[in-house]
Parts: structure tokens; C-alpha cells; sequence
């Protein structure tokens, strides 16, 4: 994430479901600001909405909404015809608005085995997950907003798409489904689109012309926040089918971390099990069968309040560390597979920064440094951001500024992560909560 395969679709279900039902020099910056400036304040043709798309008039305030094709996208699944949507074709209704009563859909639940099978019917764990609920209610609203957004991205994400463009629909989306308000709710970070031998932290700044190609790899990684609890998952945008298998391996990837996660599970044992499973991979490229790996220096993490980094790793590869899951902990469990070195390092232009979570106040002496951290602390506070967000609430001068913040320790840049240019990596992510009586994948969708 941004610093950061459920069952075949069957019978038609609920609207926002997830399995089982239930459900990211001053003179010399003028001219790149200036291209900034103009691309943040450009106006766009209005375009028609995708998603669902076709859907009958609303009968009694519900629509009901066809099946999804998402066949043009390599192993995404179809999204389920739903009879009863509060959401409309044109996915124009915020998520609170269609579910008045913040019933929102579960994810998938998956009981505790051995030494904690006992957690499904313990009636002192179930009143435990009583007192929290209130914090569930805006993980799960997190949950279907991504669910939702990411939906309506399928339907339009196709070669020769611009990507800003995609993100910027993307996160237009997601304010207007979440209803953003401030630090209350809104993006939980810069949405990531790294391509081919990029593995994450990539997204395009102003002035940036790069175009989605058939035979490119996408790794999509957005977020979504309420009240500071994030919702990071992510999945693999591609074309062509020579990319299955490496596609395949991050998704089991992910899957195997995610059953092998669970309250006392130690990281040694899930970076074990999700090495394994990638492993078994290999994919052929230009008449070479090559070995698919883990990148090794990428991790899961927890997540904290407006903390995408909660501070506990997830490794994908074996290791020593005897750290364990604890109860009611929020983990966002990513696994990236590699033909490549399977080892990313920082390469290219930076777009993702993110203020220190536990910096300490520096007197800073420069005037624009700051207007910038004043405001960066009023629109993200410790969430991670991107230099085109900053272009959009007026900060168009702020190459120096920034540079200003990062040397003294108050915010963090994260450039693009890259391995063995001409490679390619895959992502697959799902979110997770450790609750009391079960592990639920709040992420978890039709799609993947």
C-alpha cells in the first residue's frame, strides 16, 4: 500500500454483498509549476458515468442493477446482478445514503481454527465485538465505498486510457461515494497505478502524459478512510493473458497470507506459507519460461488510526521474526509477485509524501515551508498525499517547500519502488480484521 478468490458469481444477491452474502532553485521550478497549475485548474468534458450501467428505473428507491463484465480484465471476476440496489446505474448515491441504518455489509467472515476455534460461539468474545462496533460501522463503510468505487473503475479502465485520468475519476468517485468531509472521511492515500517492473508507490504528477497499454501490468492500490480507520486494497489491471500466472500468484498469494493470518499467527509462519504459494508460479515471456518470486522487501502492515503504517510488517518471504496477531488488530495483507529480481529499490520521480506520524515541531524558518506543512496538516494530517493534491487546493509552488519539509524531518517522501527494469510485478490486497469471535476480509468483493 501507499505509504502505503472468493466463490464463482452466482445467483443475484444484495447490493453491496461480499462473500457469502454479507458483506493510497525557486526560478527553476516555475515552469514545471506553472504546467501544474494549469493541469489541477483544466477543465474536463464531462463524460457519461460508467459502472453497472443499464439498470432499470428506480422502483420503491431501489435499482436493479445487471451483471458486470469484466472479461476484457484478466482474472477479475464478474460482479453479481443485484435485484435490490439502493445504488443507482450512474453509482452516483453515497454509500451512508444507502444504508440509512449503517447496516453496512459485512465482509467475509472466516472462523479461528485450532487453539482459537473456541472464539465462534464464545458469548464473552461476542459482547467484546459489542463495545467496538461502533468503529466496525466505519471500517465496513471504508470497505463498500472501495468495493463500489472499484466497480465502477472496472467498467472503464481500457488501453489508451491516460492515468491521470484514471485516477482522477477514480478519486472524484471515491470523495463523492464516501461523502468526504475534511480529515473525517475521504482518501486514505494517493492512488497508486505502478506499471510493468514498478511494484508500488507510483502515481502520475501534473505534466505526466503516460497512457494504460494493452500489454501493460497495473497494480491498482487506492484507500479509503472514515474517522481514520483505512481500507487499503488493491488488484492487478492487465490485458493479456501471457500475464495470468503472474497474476495468479499474487492472488494466491494474498489468499494463502490472509488464511494463514489469524490472533496468535506469527509472521514467520504466514511469510512461509505466502513464499510457498508464489513460488509454485513460473510464466513464459518471449519463448523463456521464467521463475515468478516474491519481492522480498516488500511487506503487509498494519493499519493504525490515520496511520497507514500501524507499525507490525507482514512478510511474504520466510523469516525469524516470532512477532504474533493480536486480538482487534487491522491488517492489510499484500503479497507482490515478481519475475524479476524479486528485490525493488527507489527509482524515478517522487509523487507519493506523507507527514511523520510522531513528529516533533520544528521551528521552521522558511515562510512557503510554512504555508505548506499548515497546509498539508489541515487536509491530509498524517495521511500520505501526492503532489497533484497539492497542485488541486492551491499549493501550485511547492517543489522547494516540499524539499524544505522532507530535510527537516517532518514529512516522508516515498518514491516509485522498482525492480529489474523490463520485469514485471503483480499485486493483490485485501484488508482484514482480527475481531474477537472471527477474521473477516472487509475488502473482499465479487471481483477478487
Amino acid at each position: 500500500a501507499a505509504a502505503g478468490g472468493g466463490d464463482e458469481a452466482a445467483a443475484p444477491a444484495e447490493e453491496g454483498t461480499a462473500e457469502d452474502g454479507k458483506a493510497e532553485a525557486e526560478d527553476g521550478e516555475e515552469g514545471e509549476e506553472a504546467a501544474a497549475a494549469a493541469g489541477a485548474k483544466k477543465k474536463k468534458k464531462k463524460k457519461p458515468a460508467g459502472g453497472a450501467g443499464g439498470g432499470a428505473a428506480a422502483v420503491n428507491g431501489f435499482y436493479s442493477l445487471p451483471e458486470q463484465d469484466n472479461s476484457v480484465l484478466r482474472l477479475v471476476k464478474n460482479w453479481r446482478a443485484v435485484e435490490k440496489s439502493r445504488q443507482s446505474p450512474e453509482v452516483n448515491v453515497p454509500v451512508a445514503q444507502q444504508f440509512p441504518e449503517a447496516d453496512y455489509p459485512f465482509g467475509e467472515e472466516q472462523e479461528y481454527t485450532g487453539s482459537n476455534a473456541f472464539r465462534t460461539t464464545s458469548a464473552e468474545k461476542r459482547d467484546l465485538e459489542r463495545l467496538t462496533g461502533y468503529d466496525y460501522e466505519k471500517i465496513r463503510r471504508a470497505a463498500e465505498c472501495h468495493r463500489q468505487v472499484r466497480k465502477y473503475v472496472q467498467s472503464y479502465v481500457r488501453p489508451g486510457i491516460a492515468m491521470t485520468e484514471l485516477c482522477q475519476r477514480l478519486e472524484k468517485k471515491t470523495h463523492e461515494l464516501i461523502a468526504a468531509n475534511g480529515l473525517e472521511c475521504g482518501w486514505g492515500f494517493p492512488t497508486g497505478c505502478s506499471l510493468n517492473w514498478v511494484a508500488a508507490h507510483y502515481t502520475p504528477n501534473y505534466g505526466d502524459n503516460t497512457v494504460l497499454q494493452y500489454d501493460d501490468v497495473c497494480k491498482l492500490d487506492f484507500g479509503v478512510q472514515v474517522g481514520g480507520r483505512i481500507v487499503d486494497c488493491a488488484f492487478t489491471i492487465a490485458f493479456n493473458e501471457k500475464y495470468d500466472s503472474i497474476i495468479q500468484a499474487s492472488q494466491d498469494g494474498t489468499n494463502t497470507g490472509i488464511k494463514n493470518a489469524g490472533i496468535d499467527a506469527r509472521f514467520s509462519e504466514i511469510g512461509a506459507a505466502i513464499q510457498e504459494s508464489i513460488e509454485s508460479y513460473e510464466i513464459e515471456l518471449n519463448g523463456k519460461t521464467l521463475p515468478v518470486k516474491p519481492v522480498r522487501n516488500l511487506n503487509g502492515h498494519s493499519i493504525g488510526p490515520y496511520q497507514i503504517h500501524g507499525g507490525k510488517s507482514v512478510p511474504i518471504t520466510k523469516n525469524n521474526e516470532n512477532t504474533i496477531m493480536e486480538e482487534n488488530e487491522f491488517y492489510a495483507i499484500e503479497t507482490f509477485a515478481s519475475c524479476g529480481k524479486g528485490y525493488v529499490v527507489e527509482d524515478l520521480d517522487c509523487s507519493h509524501y506523507m507527514k511523520i506520524f510522531d513528529a516533533p515541531h520544528v521551528p521552521l524558518r522558511v515562510k512557503s515551508a510554512k504555508g505548506l506543512l499548515h497546509a498539508i496538516e489541515q487536509n491530509f494530517g498524517t495521511l500520505a498525499f501526492c503532489r497533484r493534491w497539492l497542485d488541486d487546493i492551491g499549493q501550485t509552488r511547492h517543489i522547494m517547500a516540499l524539499k524544505n519539509l522532507v530535510d527537516n524531518d517532518l514529512v516522508q517522501p516515498y518514491p516509485p519502488l522498482c525492480d529489474a527494469r523490463g520485469s514485471y510485478v503483480t499485486q493483490m490486497e485485501h484488508t482484514i480484521l482480527l475481531r474477537p469471535t472471527c477474521k473477516e476480509v472487509v475488502s473482499r468483493g465479487d471481483d477478487f
